[in-house]
Parts: structure tokens; sequence; C-alpha cells
């Protein structure tokens, strides 16, 4: 494959090598020297870091209180972090971390970006400082070509130049890049450059002026996850009950060359090392020793693709998404995890302190925008956040279940955010252990008032009062349906002795036999004598009762017609016994008793439905 062009950045450089004379001038009278620069790249990770070990010595005759430092712009606003760390003497030892800024000296070219490093003390005239930068970027590897197919290896471009871009002379420079592995596509060559296994050597170089600039071009295989999250939301929950939930949300993409094509499956499960050599399938997390309670899901639910780790010094969990990850793809999840409150959150002079990290547990992973949400207890003051490097932070309040006033809610958010952020930072609250005891009080209070309603509620008539309009009205209504049942019951029985008369003349047109009709007769005369002894004081009752005017003309119906069925029935019942003493045929006797039969069933029927009415009045 052939070289990748030139980059905008070289061109850009090159332009300003003319206004180099008024910058190199501007940084003599500074009288500093770099007597030696070794620069060293990691290119193994899409995150790239450099360590660079200056070595400076002041031959001017004033004291210099700052070191400068030059990016290209092109190459500052990738910069993610930067860290000094310096120590005087001609051998170096122990370093001291040295306060970092972005200046802007006069007299430079403004295609550049500077930062100064001040030093704790003065470097005096002869004086020798040693002094290590590490520079971490993001988005500087390019994938070169930017679509492959699902069996390609992924090839990116790094760009950057092999002489050291300083403000001050250097007289003797070297610069190395160490390289993932796998192949080596091109790379730019100069007399004195090597390459060796993974590494790629340039220089050394000597008396190089100010602001020497010598374009490099490295184009090479890097098939190592290029995990890159759009957004991370981090919540801290604290509960002074013992424990700090940690829960995660991510929106991870590849952040490598997009696939190009379609994708097999079972290209994939059968050669993955081979047909999706691009891809990543597993994260690693790297929790705190003494977490807990550990889960990990996404929106369809639990996810069972992970596998956990834990001694008494670390804890790892390695997520597996649910579909391996290629260059554009992308895939949301949640990790959730607590933590023991004695480890990270500490209380002094009546003020408590939480000291925990600030970015992601993942290993390198990069973070394009970064919200971290502390959740304090309902009832904290007096809230202070120290964090060791600039961020936008505001407060919020959530509510959450038992919550009058709220949780105060520390929200800090932070673009560009890599595993070198990870370092810890501090909130500092006041909190009155009294507030502890709000939520259980709550609960025994509620239940108590509970358990007392209960209590009045069993203990209390809530009947309406026996004196009342009212309920005497409700008691002489019940009076008068426990009657109208009795009536019923009585009526139910007349009719059961007409069905016995019935009967006994069904049974005399068979056998004949008139002496045991006329006992059916006699026996039936008997009980309508002593029903009608039962119902005459019941209806006597019933009618003396106010309750009754709506039902009472129904009920004096019903007896009327019962009355009159029942003459029908024995005048019936008497004409057919006298026909069978005459011997009349069977004709005749259908024939004198047809009016009266006629006459009977309809009664029967209006009888019928004025107790169905009645009954269910």
């Amino acid at each position: 494959m052939a070289p990748p062009p030139p980059p905008l950045l070289v061109a850009a450089l090159l332009l300003f090598l003319v206004p180099f004379a008024s910058a190199s001038a501007s940084a003599e009278r500074a009288d500093l020297v770099v007597t030696r620069a070794d620069r060293r790249v990691d290119l193994t990770s899409h995150i790239v870091r450099v360590l660079t070990s200056l070595k400076v010595e002041n031959i001017g005759p004033e004291a210099v209180s700052q070191v400068l430092l030059a990016f290209p712009n092109a190459q500052a606003k990738n910069l993610a972090a930067i860290r000094a760390f310096g120590t005087e003497g001609k051998v170096k030892g122990p370093s001291t971390v040295l306060p970092i800024e972005v200046v802007q000296p006069s007299g430079v070219p403004p295609e550049l970006t500077f930062f100064s490093a001040s030093l704790s003390k003065a470097l005096e005239k002869g004086k020798t400082l040693h002094l290590d930068v590490l520079t971490v970027f993001t988005h500087s590897l390019q994938p070169f070509p930017e679509e492959i197919t699902q069996a390609e290896s992924q090839l990116v471009v790094y760009q950057d130049s092999a002489h050291y871009l300083s403000p001050y002379p250097v007289k003797v420079q070297t610069f190395s890049i160490r390289l993932p592995g796998g192949r080596v596509e091109s790379y730019t060559k100069y007399p004195n450059t090597k390459l060796a296994d993974s590494e790629l050597k340039y220089g050394p170089f000597e008396d190089l002026p100010p602001f020497s600039y010598s374009p490099m071009v490295v184009h090479f295989e890097n098939n190592n996850p290029f995990a890159v999250a759009k957004e991370v939301i981090r919540e801290i929950e604290i509960s002074h009950w013992g424990n700090v939930q940690i829960t995660e949300h991510y929106n991870i993409a590849h952040g490598g060359a997009k696939l190009k094509g379609e994708f097999s499956r079972i290209d994939y499960q059968s050669r993955p090392y081979i047909r999706g050599v691009s891809s990543f399938r597993h994260l690693i997390a790297r929790l705190p020793p003494r977490a807990h309670s550990i889960y990990y899901r996404d929106e369809i639910g639990n996810i069972s693709t992970s596998h956990l780790w834990s001694d008494s010094k670390k804890t790892q969990l390695e997520v597996e998404p649910r579909f391996p990850l290629f260059g554009g793809w992308q895939t949301t999840f949640t990790i959730g995890y607590g933590l023991p409150l004695q480890d990270f959150v500490f209380n002094s002079d009546g003020k408590r302190s939480l000291n925990i990290t600030f970015g992601s547990p993942m290993e390198e992973i990069l973070i394009e925008k970064l919200i971290v949400k502390v959740v304090l207890p309902e009832g904290s003051m007096d809230i202070d956040v120290s964090v060791p490097f600039p961020t936008k932070q505001w407060q919020e309040v959530k509510y959450s279940h038992l919550d009058i006033a709220g949780r105060p809610v520390v929200v800090l958010e932070k673009p560009d955010v890599i595993p070198e952020h990870n370092l810890y930072f501090q909130v500092y609250y006041r909190f009155n252990n009294i507030s502890l005891l709000r939520e259980p009080m709550m609960l025994i209070i509620g239940f108590f008032l509970i358990f007392m309603a209960c209590i009045v509620y069993m203990r209390t008539d809530m009947s309406i009062s026996k004196n009342s309009p009212s309920y005497l009205a409700k008691v002489q209504w019940d009076e008068v349906q426990s009657i109208i049942q009795k009536i019923l019951a009585i009526f139910e029985q007349c009719l059961a002795v007409h069905d016995k008369l019935e009967a006994s003349l069904h049974d005399l047109s068979r056998s004949g036999d008139v002496q045991s009709c006329k006992a059916t007769r006699k026996a039936a005369d008997a009980q309508f004598k002593e029903l009608a002894k039962e119902l005459k004081p019941l209806l006597t009752s019933l009618q003396s009762s106010h309750q009754s005017y709506q039902i009472w003309l129904k009920v004096e119906n019903l007896v009327a017609k019962e009355r009159e069925l029942q003459e029908k029935l024995m005048a019936r019942h008497s004409t057919v016994v006298d026909s069978f003493e005459k011997k009349l045929r069977g004709q005749d006797v259908e024939n004198r008793i047809a009016t009266q039969q006629q006459k009977v069933a309809a009664l029967r029927q209006e009888v019928e439905s004025l107790l169905e009415y009645i009954s269910e009045m």
C-alpha cells in the first residue's frame, strides 16, 4: 500500500519557518539550552503517550523560574493531559510535580500553543534541570484506509516531527516510537533511522536550532481496541448506613476504521482472530478490592457474558457486549457495584470527605464526555469539591424514597477523559448524624399511625344511633321484610297443597278410588285452615307497619287471588268426585270441568307472578 499523503500539519509548520528568527530571538533571551532531549512515543494503544526527558541548563546571567513547552495547534487540540516532573542537579534525583499552565509569550508564531512549567525553585546560572514531560493525545491515530472489510487488519497513520519542537536550542536529541507489533507499511526514513522489532528509532540529532522541525509519518498495523465512549454517566451515591453505590452508564463505540461490507457471524465464530481481527469483544474494568453486588446489564436485561476475578488486592471485571464491535459500531450498557463506606468516606473535624477516583475503571478507554454525579445524603451542607484538573461543576437535587427536601447532587463534567485522569478527587460536606434517624422515624411513625387508625376503626361504633328516625325506619323495614318472608313461605305451602289435590285427581282418573280422593280433600281442608290461622296475624302486623305501604297492596291482592284459586280448585275437585260417583263417562267429566280448569290455570299463574314480584321487592 502506498504511504499516505503528507498531513496538513506538516504543510502548516513549513509555512512558519520564516518567523522563527524572531521567535528564536525571544527564546534566546531566556538563556536556556536543552543539552539533551529524549522522546519516547507509545503507539500500542489508540491513546498516544509521549514521554519527553529534558536536560535543561541555564547559561544566562539571571535565574529562570519557568520552562516553555511548545506544541503545534493541530496537535495541541488533541492534548488530553500534560504533566511535568522536575529535579535540579547534574544527577537526576527524586522529582517533584510542577504546575503547568497555558501561556502566550510575545514574539512567537500564532500556529503554536505554549505551556509553561513553573519551577518550584528558580534555576540559577550554570545550574541544570532534569525535566520529564508526559503528554497524552487522543484522536492522533488516523485509520488509513478509513474503511476495511471484516477480514482485513486495521492500519493507522501517526504524524509527528523527528526533531523535538522546542523554543530553545537542543544539543543532542533522540526520538523512539514503540509500535504494537505486526507489519509496518511505511515510515519516513532519515539517514539515522532504524526499525528493530516493534521499535522505530530516529537520531541522535545534534545541535538543533530553536523550533527545529523534521516531519515524519509512520503507517502501521494496530488492531488493539479503539474503545471510545461517546458519553459516560457515573453516579456515586453515598449512604451513611454503610455503602457507596456506583452506577456507570456507557455508550461505547469502536473508533477505528469503519466496517465495509456485510458482517458474517459464521466466519467470525469459526475464525474470530482472522475474520474479526480489527474488532474487540470484551473490556476490562479494574474495580476497588472490596467491591460487591456487581452487576452488568443493558436495556434488554442482565448480560451473562461477563467474568469476575477478585482477591484482597483487586477486583477485575471482564464485560463482553452482546456482539463484537467493529469500526463505527456502538453499544450501550450499565455496570454497578457497591463499596464499603469506611474505605471512601472519612470524618475529620466535624466534616466528612469522599475520596474516590474520578474516571472510569475501564482500561484504555477514551471518554469524549464524562459526567460524574455525587449524590450526597439528604441534609448535607457546606459542600465543597476538590478536583486535580479543571472541570465544569454545578449542583442539582435528586429525590428518592422517603425524601422531603431531596438529596444534593454534585455534578462534574469533563471532555476527553483518559486513564491518566483516573485520579482521586474529594467532596467535602457536613452531615448531622441525627439525620440518619429521619427515614427510620418516618417509617416507625407511619406504621404507628396506620395501626392506631386500625385500632380506632375496630373499636368505634360506626352504626347509626338507635333513636334516630333513619335507624328506626331501617328496623321497621327489616321487620317488614321478615314478615314478607313468612307470608311467602305460607303461600308456598298453600301451592304445595294445591299440587296434592291435583295429584289426587290424576290418581282418581287412573284407579277410580273415590274414597282415597275424598281423604286427600279432607286433609287439604285441614291444612288450609291451619295456614289461614298462621297468615292472619302476619297480615295484621304487615298492615299496621308504616314501611309496608308500598307492598301491602300486592300482598292483599295475593291473598285474594289465592283464596279464589283455592275456591275454584275445591269446586273442581268436588265436581270430579261427584262425576265419578255417578259413573259418568270421561268425556262428560271433561266437559263439566273445562271452564273451571281454565279459570284455575289462570289464577295459578297470577298467584305465582305476584309471589315472584313480592320476593324481588
